[in-house]
């Protein structure tokens, strides 16, 4: 089975997004601290990289308050689910296809 460029979504071809997606899969919800310190990027950077998802309504954000503090969550959308999936499974299938 040959692998298509068009089976993978350019929304994760930057390693920050490819890692934001990860763990918003991975969890019910993440804060932007939490994310931050996890990742160890700068705030510009990682607010860049969750615009990007937003745009593609690859992810969701929840903005509240704890305490007087803002806190900001993302989650991953529905539509955000399955095109990590869909992307996950082409790489799969080019590794498989590279081990032929």
């Amino acid at each position: 089975m040959k692998v298509s460029l068009e089976q993978f979504d350019k929304a994760f071809e930057n390693r920050l997004r490819l890692q934001i997606m990860s763990v918003l899969v991975a969890n019910e919800s993440y804060d932007f601290n939490s994310l931050k310190e996890l990742l160890n990027v700068t705030d510009g950077n990682l607010a860049s990289h969750i615009k990007a998802l937003e745009k593609e309504e690859y992810i969701t954000i929840t903005k509240s308050f704890v305490g007087k503090k803002p806190n900001t969550q993302y989650a991953a959308s529905k539509l955000g689910r399955e095109a990590f999936k869909k992307h996950l499974e082409a790489l799969e299938n080019l590794i498989k296809q590279q081990k032929l």
